[in-house]
């Protein structure tokens, strides 16, 4: 593990050499409900950011069911239980999954967010204050639904893609999410994708009721990220513990997800982000 540490702090040297006067953006990815392939999603679309030249780092931040890991088929023995508890530096949680992605573990460290001393805090935030410009993204894997702790991770991000599917209970879970959120912080900005759709026309139709309602009574535009198919190579690759985008690159799902991808560095993003130290400060400030 002391040798990994080294090599990631290599990788990040030779990266801020060249990117150190950008800021890094946090994204949460979230859904209404379990069961819409979000973690999937997440997994895939942070591959396809990195294989665009961008650099990623992503923290599995579902409590319940932390499965990242299980979906690239590696494991790591740390988490930021062990950043919290003054027993590994950042270096050392982070791990390296396919194709290079680096990776945060699930853990109980989540739940020890909400209850740090003032001296664990200021340990906590000079760790992760190390990685102010060595990612151009960190995305968090959130849990299915609003926990206190997914919450933090939304409102202190830079944005938040809510994952639903064409199903009824995923439209209105998803809804009743953005609403929650919504009444805690009215600045989070919100962006769909609709996931398992039959075409293009259902995925359509889905994103338009959401954000039909979104819009009439949250007053919240919601714009719409994109539109995966419904395809059995997913849950193929799931049985094989392989990212969708490396064991099946020409599927339409990830044919879908690369096309977010691509359509998400190219949209005009809100230039609000202060970077790690803004995200810090609005973490625990909703943590005391």
């Amino acid at each position: 593990m002391n040798d990994q540490a080294e090599a990631l702090r290599q990788l990040v040297k030779q990266h801020s050499d060249t990117q150190n006067q950008k800021e890094t953006r946090f994204l949460s990815v979230t859904s209404g409900k379990g069961g819409v392939g979000k973690s999937n999603f997440s997994l895939n679309f942070s591959l396809a950011l990195q294989r665009l030249g961008m650099k990623v780092l992503v923290l599995d931040a579902d409590i319940g069911m932390a499965n990242i890991d299980v979906l690239m088929g590696t494991s790591s023995k740390y988490n930021l239980y062990h950043l919290i508890k003054n027993e590994k530096t950042i270096w050392d949680i982070i791990s390296i999954g396919p194709e290079g992605l680096h990776y945060i573990a699930g853990g109980s460290g989540l739940l020890e967010l909400v209850r740090l001393t003032e001296q664990e805090i200021d340990r906590f935030g000079r760790e992760i204050l190390k990685l102010q410009g060595q990612y151009d993204y960190i995305i968090f894997d959130t849990g299915a639904g609003l926990s206190k702790e997914t919450a933090q991770f939304i409102t202190s991000s830079d944005e938040t893609i809510v994952v639903t599917t064409p199903e009824p209970t995923s439209i209105t879970d998803a809804y009743a999410l953005i609403k929650m959120v919504n009444s805690l912080d009215s600045d989070v900005n919100f962006r769909l994708v609709v996931n398992r759709s039959t075409d293009r026309q259902e995925g359509e139709m889905t994103a338009n009721n959401i954000s039909n309602v979104t819009k009439r009574f949250l007053n919240i535009d919601l714009p719409v990220l994109g539109y995966i198919s419904d395809d059995v190579h997913v849950s193929k690759s799931v049985k094989k513990q392989m990212p969708l985008l490396m064991l099946f690159p020409d599927s339409e799902a990830s044919k879908g997800i690369m096309l977010i991808a691509k359509d998400f560095l190219n949209i005009p993003h809100k230039s609000n982000s202060s970077g790690v130290k803004g995200f810090l400060h609005k973490l625990f400030r909703r943590t005391r």
